[in-house]
């Protein structure tokens, strides 16, 4: 299916007529959540919500002051459009997903006032985009967008992978309805197509490319950091349920709010939590979810991610999955100050991610202050937190006096020097640069574009393997 073949699937579902309420059955209010359980951006209006039970929690405390039963019915998708297709026709009350989706939903619903939804919260962000890359299989020669000229696509149409797809492409030079053959698939569909060679190349979302790198099946080809467009997901809820049950919405709201602060607070025992829940390797959740990790987890929006929803606008209409939207309407935070309470204004304003990586770093004897940008992390087998490193070098050099000591590393985590985008040591490419100071000579990219960039800028540097920069360390 197409761009515009979606596009028109999810407004002829607009023009249906809404199924009968969702709400309530005499004393009983019922809720249907729909969620993306492998969506690590949303584990906080979803996987991680469920998990926990806070919104049964808060939902039970209302029951106390209304004499009301409340209860929850879950929904897991693979991606936001048929959490869309199912709110437009009145069977799901409160979703979460992308910022493309997000979109794509609230222009969908406006078509009619009974269908209309609002986003009333954030759950994760990255300012850079660096919740989206595009993959190729690891043996595959492609070192470039360039590469993959005339081949087949993975990606969901319409989804933010799909945006960094077109953009990536374009700020590449290349037009990008007839460079690439785009093949719409759902995330693990595209997986599967991508390990059979039935595609070049993958474009998705969290956290599918980094479980495909981590388990040796995939290369990062394009890093969504470098286009430094600021990706989000939020919470959607139809219009007339939050105007009949305000009580569940504030249940829900102050749920994602707990939620949020123990991820923050507990991040291995989160990332443990939704690997057993999703199938997902607890090193790929730490990656998107622990201190300093790609998402940072925060319901309040941002001006910031406001003014990134409007400029996508221009986009989504230009590739032909957007009509029109009235954000005014659509975008509405006052559920959410309300369940927030104090201290809504100062976390609105504020974008740095909460949870970091701080301490001593015993590898070189430094200390590793909060929010620092070179920040590196070492998970030993184990062991439930990690141990900070000032920088990528000083990470490889705990790594060797580790297994020095015969302790087992479970993973390594580094910042990419290009664009920041915290990823797996031993699948990064290292290059050496001995201009550099000792304690960060070692430099980590995620691409072999962004080394190369770096080689050409850099004379005397060289690629190195991991086994040989750990050695060099």
């Amino acid at each position: 299916m197409g761009r515009t073949a979606l596009a028109l699937t999810v407004l002829a579902a607009a023009a249906s007529s809404a199924a009968c309420s969702t709400g309530s059955s005499g004393n009983t209010v019922n809720v249907v959540v729909g969620y993306q359980s492998k969506t690590i951006d949303t584990i906080n209006a979803g996987t991680l919500l469920r998990s926990l039970g806070y919104f049964q929690q808060q939902l039970d405390a209302l029951g106390k002051s209304t004499g009301k039963k409340y209860t929850i019915s879950w929904q897991d998708y693979a991606t936001g459009a048929p959490i869309t297709t199912q709110m437009v026709a009145g069977k799901i009350d409160i979703g979460s997903m992308g910022d493309y989706p997000l979109l794509i939903n609230g222009s969908t619903a406006q078509r009619q006032a009974s269908t209309d939804t609002e986003m009333i919260a954030a759950t994760g962000f990255n300012l850079r985009g660096a919740l989206n890359q595009v993959v190729v299989p690891e043996n595959s020669p492609a070192t470039s967008l360039r590469d993959l000229a005339g081949k087949a696509v993975s990606t969901s149409v319409g989804s933010a992978a799909d945006g960094t797809l077109v953009r990536a492409l374009q700020n590449d030079g290349l037009n990008p309805a007839s460079a690439v053959h785009v093949v719409n698939q759902q995330p693990s569909v595209g997986a599967s197509a991508l390990q059979a060679g039935s595609v070049a190349a993958l474009s998705q979302f969290a956290a599918w490319p980094a479980q495909l790198v981590y388990a040796g099946q995939a290369k990062v080809l394009y890093d969504g950091g470098a286009l430094n467009v600021p990706t989000l997901h939020g919470v959607v809820v139809r219009t007339s349920y939050a105007k009949s049950q305000p009580g569940v919405v504030d249940a829900f709201l102050k749920a994602e709010i707990q939620t949020t602060r123990y991820l923050q607070q507990n991040p291995v025992k989160a990332s443990l939590s939704v690997a057993a829940t999703t199938g997902l390797a607890p090193e790929v959740v730490y990656l998107y979810i622990g201190e300093d990790g790609l998402v940072t987890f925060d319901p309040t929006l941002k001006p910031q991610e406001t003014a990134a929803m409007s400029g996508d606008v221009p986009f989504l209409k230009s590739i032909g999955v957007l009509n029109s939207i009235n954000l005014g309407s659509f975008i509405n935070g006052s559920y959410l100050e309300k369940a927030y309470g104090t201290g809504y204004s100062t976390a609105t304003a504020a974008t740095a991610n909460p949870s970091t990586a701080s301490g001593t770093d015993t590898g070189c004897g430094l200390t590793v202050a909060a929010g620092s940008p070179t920040a590196s992390q070492v998970w030993l087998t184990g062991e439930q937190s990690t141990h900070p490193a000032a920088t990528p070098t000083c990470a490889l050099r705990f790594v060797r006096q580790a297994q020095a000591q015969g302790k087992k590393i479970d993973t390594t985590y580094v910042p990419d020097a290009a664009y920041g985008t915290l990823w797996f040591a031993d699948k990064d490419i290292w290059v050496s640069d001995p201009a550099n100071p000792a304690t960060s000579h070692l430099q980590p990219f995620t691409t072999q574009d962004e080394a190369n960039a770096y080689l050409a800028a850099h004379h005397g540097s060289a690629i190195v393997s991991y086994a040989a920069a750990l050695a060099q360390a």
